[in-house]
């Protein structure tokens, strides 16, 4: 087979693979054997796949390529968060954490480089969104921060949550696919119910999710059950406004029986009032859920600051009283800028970065 341009090996499904390798006139068992190499045993390159001639290493080498995610830079918090800046195979950087926490490790991963959203408290918000990361970039992202977690704290991942840079709605097929890889038996072989993808509320690919039977679960960032609020710091629930999420919310839930977690960032002198909590608990009706109350981690961009520790207390209380389950989730991460809205690379690539739609 004649190939003039190098294709992204991980790209192929193992079908495709396989037609691959019957065009090189080369067993199609050998493409099960690599496709293993790839996504069971995360191979970097066609020299670790020892089990392979070399002529058909080789050959491999010559027409295809593995684009391999590295690690640009590391940084360690305080609290024993690692924040992670990850170079993509065109010089774009994307950022990812490792969370480890007694009960769990968990690893939060970018889905784009950049956001298209604009939601004014993040600092991700504030960068343009240049590409949408391929499956097997998010699939990288996770296989290194688990090596992470071996070698710093001698325990494997538990957790993943797409949290990071970018809206993974928007990336949809590539973040479908790289949790078909990470679940898969012949991949990472990670359950379904370990993992979590947030979204900022795209209501017509919550109703995808549905009708395509996502087994994951599903976090939408809330931050204010009142549209007026929420219009104005998230200019996506213009076109996706409460009701409509509610809509899609309730054909979500009638479809997979998955309940819905709401980030909610209580900021002050915002949306931290009785008022806002029972705005909230109102919301909470429309389907099973639960609610994390999450203190603002402060950027350069915004003036938002986090709400007082007694009105946390008083909101969470209120909920509580309503039978909503309320949790307050503490920041992770923020001396080094690794916590939740933080991400955004402030280091940029030595080369200009390549956008690839």
């Amino acid at each position: 087979m004649l190939v003039t341009t190098k294709t992204d090996i991980r790209s192929l499904s193992l079908i495709q693979l396989q037609q691959h390798f019957t065009e090189m006139k080369e067993p199609a068992y050998r493409a099960k054997q690599v496709y293993q190499w790839l996504w069971e045993k995360s191979a970097r390159s066609f020299e670790e796949m020892s089990n392979l001639s070399k002529d058909l290493r080789k050959k491999l080498d010559e027409n295809y390529t593995i684009n391999a995610v590295e690690v640009n830079n590391t940084q360690f918090s305080n609290d024993q968060t690692i924040k992670n800046t990850f170079r993509l195979f065109d010089g774009n950087i994307v950022e990812g954490v490792l969370i480890p926490m007694e009960e769990r490790m968990t690893a939060c991963v970018s889905s784009q480089v950049g956001c298209s959203l604009s939601c004014k408290f993040c600092a991700t918000g504030y960068m343009d969104r240049k590409r949408n990361l391929n499956a097997d970039e998010i699939y990288d992202q996770v296989v290194l921060i688990d090596q992470q977690a071996k070698k710093n704290y001698n325990a494997p991942l538990t957790n993943i949550v797409y949290m990071g840079m970018g809206e993974p709605l928007l990336n949809y097929a590539n973040v479908m696919k790289s949790i078909e890889r990470i679940t898969a038996p012949d991949g990472l072989n990670m359950s379904y119910k370990r993992i979590t993808v947030s979204t900022a509320g795209i209501a017509k690919m919550i109703r995808k999710l549905a009708d395509d039977g996502a087994k994951f679960n599903l976090a939408l960032s809330l931050h204010a059950a009142d549209d007026k609020k929420r219009n104005e710091i998230m200019p996506i629930n213009e076109q996706n406004t409460l009701k409509v999420l509610a809509e899609a919310l309730k054909y979500y839930f009638a479809k997979t029986k998955n309940p819905v977690t709401y980030e909610y960032i209580v900021f002050n002198n915002f949306n931290d009032e009785l008022q806002d909590a029972i705005d909230l608990a109102k919301f909470c009706k429309h389907v099973p859920c639960k609610v994390n109350l999450i203190e603002y981690n402060p950027i350069q961009f915004a003036d938002f600051i986090n709400a007082e520790g007694d009105k946390i207390d008083a909101f969470s209380n209120y909920l509580k009283s309503q039978g909503v389950n309320t949790n307050i989730r503490r920041s992770r991460g923020k001396d080094i800028d690794a916590a939740c809205g933080q991400l955004a690379v402030k280091n940029q690539p030595e080369e200009p970065a390549i956008s690839v739609n």
